[in-house]
């Protein structure tokens, strides 16, 4: 009788449990090499540091908004464009998204919070809080690991930063004018940008801000009027929301059009540059969502070959942290920077302005500069302060207009 070999002998149970020995060797090996790669690590949980607080200032028309760290770390940003009460209100109930996280997560923490309500997804309010925080953030992150924001974005593209106003560099506006203009008050808009060219000579940049409050058939008649003073841009050449309108002004504007700093986020900006409306895009800092998305939508404008001129009427916190963006992207024209007595005295950047119309790179860590907050207290209890509304803005008849 011939017997089957040794191995057909095996027992069901005893394969079975060989197969499951293997199985966990596997598995074992698999889970050796997840603990091994730093990659899976996704909370970091090699760091320690954690957010503990925040704390909004509100200082006349915008919050300063302080994020405390359990590493005795804390990172400050600004929300403007808001009303105080409610960006205050709302900043300290985001709170509850950020407390107890790690603040270098940045992007994690700015997902969550932007994904965190449906209905308030991409809102002004919410969009313009989240800047704020953002900015805090990164001022976190960069204090941590010694180094100016710039750096973590990629490093400088540039040495310095070209501003206006400067002496070569100015950019006049608009109030809100009539459909269709009669030729003095066109004459009117026309001299203005005479003058300014005047001013700077022909080797000065001239911008015209026409405040989305010239409406479309009066702006094609000024366009054409100054295209002899040569302007490096026409800017918000209509109210946001509608690029119909903007593609039909782009078809017939032969100057560069600029826009952007009512749009928010990459979301906001894309519709532009796939319908090649813009020439220039403008996002603010702070209104478009912080660091995060300005860095992003330079990196969107850069694929259109699409440069940046950043609006920004931030105090020196918002524009400060506008700069190191500025300094980390390839294509970047100007941006725009304000002088505030008041408001100084709080903020202190940095950073110098040169006599040649730039602002040097910011100099330190996290975003470089500093919050005197006996200062930022006294500024914002000062009594003769009350926020007002902006209003809405009238025609001569009477009718209310865009501004």
């Amino acid at each position: 009788m011939t017997h089957p070999p040794a191995t057909q002998n095996l027992h069901r149970r005893d394969l079975l449990g060989c197969m499951g020995a293997a199985a966990a060797a596997t598995a074992f090996a698999g889970q050796s090499a997840f603990a091994a790669n730093p990659a899976a690590e996704v909370g970091d949980r090699t760091s320690s540091i954690r957010i503990t607080g925040l704390k909004p200032n509100i200082c006349r028309d915008r919050v300063y908004v302080k994020i405390d760290t359990n590493h005795g770390i804390s990172g400050w940003g600004e929300i403007k464009g808001v009303v105080p009460s409610v960006a205050a209100a709302l900043a300290t109930s985001m709170f509850e998204l950020l407390d107890g996280q790690n603040p270098t997560r940045i992007e994690h923490l700015w997902q969550s919070l932007y994904r965190a309500e449906r209905n308030q997804r991409g809102g002004a309010f919410m969009v313009h809080c989240i800047a704020g925080i953002d900015m805090a953030l990164w001022d976190i992150t960069g204090q941590l690991w010694g180094v100016p924001v710039y750096r973590m974005l990629g490093g400088p593209l540039r040495e310095k930063i070209r501003v206006y106003p400067s002496e070569k560099a100015i950019k006049i506006g608009s109030g809100p004018q009539p459909q269709s203009g009669d030729p003095d008050e066109i004459e009117v808009m026309v001299q203005a940008v005479r003058r300014a060219r005047e001013a700077v000579g022909e080797d000065g940049a001239v911008m015209f801000d026409a405040h989305s409050a010239v409406p479309p058939a009066m702006l094609l008649q000024f366009a054409a009027a100054i295209e002899p003073y040569d302007i490096l841009f026409l800017e918000e050449p209509a109210v946001p929301g509608n690029i119909e309108v903007f593609k039909r002004l782009k078809q017939q504007i032969r100057i560069p059009l600029a826009a952007g700093e009512r749009d928010r986020t990459i979301w906001g900006i894309m519709p532009y540059l796939a319908e090649k409306a813009l020439d220039i895009v403008q996002p603010d800092c702070g209104y478009t969502g912080g660091i995060s998305q300005m860095k992003k939508i330079a990196t969107l404008a850069e694929a259109y070959m699409t440069p940046l001129a950043p609006h920004c009427t931030q105090s020196y916190l918002g524009m400060t942290a506008s700069f190191h963006v500025a300094a980390s992207v390839p294509l970047f024209l100007i941006h725009e920077s304000y002088d505030d007595k008041l408001l100084g005295t709080i903020v202190k950047p940095h950073w110098k302005r040169t006599k040649d119309g730039h602002v040097t790179l910011p100099e330190g860590t996290g975003l470089c500069l500093d919050v005197d907050e006996d200062a930022l207290a006294k500024v914002a209890a000062d009594p003769n302060y009350k926020y007002r509304w902006r209003g809405p803005k009238y025609n001569a008849d009477g009718s209310v207009t865009d501004y």
